[in-house]
């Protein structure tokens, strides 16, 4: 007997990938074709999504932009080194489980320990650990809230039992709290999982996902995406800051800029009444741009007017 494929979870008017690219652009979200289908299948077949790429190239702002699109609320699960299942899945609310305990002395309704029942003794115990004092972390909340968007954020800052965890969760998208049973999606979760590479996540995990890589944009669409996101910034200065971010790529630099920097320091500009670029403005507002102080002094020692006299002069 075949086994029915479940209808996907995809925004209104959405049937194809090239109708969720122009709903993503409608969003100010530019995304290549490459993305929208990779995307696009995730929803419809309910797969998790598994984002590389550089930080600041919108990873983690597809996951908003469906969010938003679904009309779902975004849980977001961030990853640290350290971070375990409790911290991840559930926990129990001891200070108020504590209170209630105080409570029911209070009232009397507790007897002394050498005179208490079994059942009594089970009672309170039940009531200790009933769903209410149970604390959803975002894991839990997502497969009890339907639709809704996981975005697990730096996979890669993790370590290799938490990616096991993680995969044995999405596999069934089900968990089970030993004192409650199991909790089970009513609708899987929309999950968008992000790494900035800075380790190599396990085979296992990405085998469960539809992988992308995002690239840095071209210089296009990168001016595009500055003018749907600050379309109170000039096209000149959209073109003039895109394209000296592009030539930092270029540089030696510990962190080379993203397009959220590009954005950063457009409105940065625009916030200080700039139409265009110039040395002055450039130098004075490197900061929204790099965000350490070695790539500054590197910019610094390239000549910050040279590379502005070059993007004025193929502007």
């Amino acid at each position: 007997m075949t086994q029915t494929q479940p209808a996907g979870l995809l925004p209104p008017g959405v049937s194809s990938p090239a109708d969720l690219l122009r709903v993503l652009a409608d969003e100010s979200y530019l995304a290549d074709t490459g993305l929208a289908t990779a995307t696009w299948l995730g929803l419809r077949l309910h797969r998790p999504l598994f984002l590389e790429g550089e930080p600041g190239v919108g990873k983690t702002e597809l996951s908003k932009t469906l969010a938003a699109l679904l009309g779902a609320p975004l849980i977001r699960l961030q990853c640290y080194e350290g971070i375990d299942a409790a911290q991840a899945l559930y926990d129990w609310d001891f200070p108020r489980q504590l209170l209630h305990l105080r409570a029911v002395e209070a009232l009397g309704t507790m007897p002394a320990e050498a005179s208490a029942t079994s059942e009594t003794v089970e009672r309170i115990e039940h009531e200790l650990y009933s769903r209410r004092f149970l604390l959803a972390r975002p894991l839990l909340a997502a497969l009890e809230t339907s639709p809704s968007v996981l975005l697990v954020d730096e996979i890669d800052r993790a370590d290799d039992e938490f990616e096991a965890f993680l995969l044995e969760v999405l596999s069934e998208f089900s968990v089970t709290v030993p004192e409650l049973g199991t909790v089970r999606a009513q609708t899987p979760p929309v999950v968008v999982i992000t790494s900035n590479r800075t380790r190599e996540v396990h085979d296992a995990l990405k085998r469960r996902c539809l992988y992308h890589w995002i690239d840095h944009p071209d210089f296009d669409r990168e001016v595009a995406i500055v003018r749907a996101r600050l379309p109170q910034a000039s096209a000149v200065l959209a073109a003039q800051v895109t394209g000296m971010v592009q030539r930092l790529r270029g540089q030696d630099l510990f962190k080379p800029p993203g397009v959220a920097e590009t954005l950063d320091w457009t409105e940065a500009l625009v916030a200080l009444g700039a139409e265009q670029l110039d040395v002055e403005l450039a130098t004075a507002t490197l900061g929204s741009v790099l965000k350490y102080r070695e790539d500054q002094e590197r910019a610094r020692r390239l000549d910050v007017g040279v590379l502005v006299a070059e993007v004025l002069g193929s502007a």
